[in-house]
């Protein structure tokens, strides 16, 4: 049995395509997520440095 091709994209530039093969959508929601991510994953690598400082 074969498997046929797949179509794998990471970002959605495109709203107008039919296909939900994608990871991302290139939208303001998804940049926001994005940020508030990233910030946390800053904030929580901070407080782990200065925790092992300070003892």
């Amino acid at each position: 049995m074969k498997q046929g091709t797949e179509d794998f994209n990471i970002v959605k530039e495109n709203p107008e395509e039919k296909n939900r093969n994608y990871i991302f959508q290139n939208n303001k929601i998804t940049r926001l997520g994005f940020y508030i991510v990233a910030s946390l994953l800053i904030i929580g690598i901070t407080m782990a440095i200065v925790s092992g400082v300070l003892i």
